[in-house]
């Protein structure tokens, strides 16, 4: 209970009771009021001073955890554009020497992305974290333009790999007829007697001497281009083409077993051995073409021979004699 006011009234010489007035008493509520919104605004200043409130204590806690997530895909950019360089580097530095191929241009590697600014839709959105996100795609645009390149270049190497194959699988490398003594080697590449002629006459083939009817084969997978029969000269002969720029030939032959237009693998059968054309006996004119032009057949002559056999038939094809044909 509020206690009861009396004051002095010297009219009437009494203490008469205080009644206060509507006046006073919106004065003395407001004054309550005022002090009480000053005090709770203190308060509330002071409370949020030193303590977040929850809303904020959530925010903050979100941003720690975006701020994890972000650094954790920065350093996994980074591993991945590292696992990237390395296998740049092996692509130019070791396939591409392999298959014989120029290395990627580095300004191809590095090119960017195209559009004056790629990230605008970003930066409309009025993030407040927008540098980090666009730094962040931007990186993440960059790895994914070198991957697709490094994928063509993968590509292009898977390529010429299955191409060095069939240029392998494509060289004339073996004799054209079975030799496991090396002695049926008779005439080598080079300036020898013509049999016929008996001057001195460039020999662009080798010959290998053999009975009538030894087996001729063919010493790398081509196709058949050539089946052909003349009096003088190769007599009945045979021309593969094996691509990559090489033309064999099988002259002085007694029959054939291929036809023109097929195809042929190294070792297959393609006739046998005669004495037909300019002969002068039983045997094999054999000869290699590259881009055209004639070379020598015992340079190839690697696939079936060791290193002491090669160099047996590299004496015996130098020694200028007599040519078979």
């Amino acid at each position: 209970m509020s206690r009861i006011k009396y004051y002095y009234d010297p009219k009437t010489c009494k203490y008469e009771r205080y009644v206060r007035s509507n006046w006073d008493i919106a004065l003395n509520a407001l004054g309550f009021l005022s002090i009480s919104s000053i005090l709770a605004i203190v308060f509330i200043i002071g409370y949020y001073s030193y303590f977040d409130n929850p809303k904020e204590l959530m925010l903050q806690k979100e941003n720690k955890e975006l701020k994890f997530y972000y650094e954790f895909l920065e350093e996994e950019v980074g591993k991945m554009n590292q696992m990237l360089t390395d296998l740049q580097h092996r692509d130019d530095n070791l396939y591409r020497i392999i298959f014989e191929t120029e290395p990627v241009a580095k300004e191809i590697r590095q090119a960017g992305i195209g559009g004056s600014d790629r990230y605008r839709a970003i930066r409309e959105k009025g993030i407040n974290q927008e540098q980090l996100i666009i730094s962040l795609h931007s990186k993440v645009d960059a790895l994914k333009r070198q991957l697709y390149v490094q994928s063509v270049s993968y590509d292009e190497v898977t390529e010429l790999a299955l191409k060095k194959e069939e240029y392998w699988a494509s060289i004339p490398a073996i004799q054209p007829i079975l030799n496991e003594n090396l002695n049926l080697l008779a005439s080598g590449f080079g300036m020898r007697i013509h049999p016929i002629l008996k001057v001195r006459k460039m020999h662009q083939g080798v010959d290998f001497a053999a009975p009538k009817g030894t087996p001729i084969y063919a010493t790398g997978d081509g196709v058949v281009t050539v089946v052909k029969t003349i009096f003088g000269g190769y007599g009945k002969y045979v021309e593969i083409d094996h691509g990559f720029g090489f033309v064999t030939r099988y002259a002085h032959m007694n029959d054939f077993a291929v036809k023109r237009g097929q195809k042929v693998k190294r070792g297959d059968q393609i006739g046998t051995v005669g004495n037909t054309g300019s002969s002068t006996g039983p045997h094999v004119h054999y000869e290699v073409i590259k881009d055209g032009r004639f070379v020598n057949p015992v340079n190839y002559f690697f696939k079936d021979l060791s290193p002491e056999e090669y160099d047996m038939i590299l004496e015996l094809a130098s020694k200028e004699n007599q040519s078979l044909s």
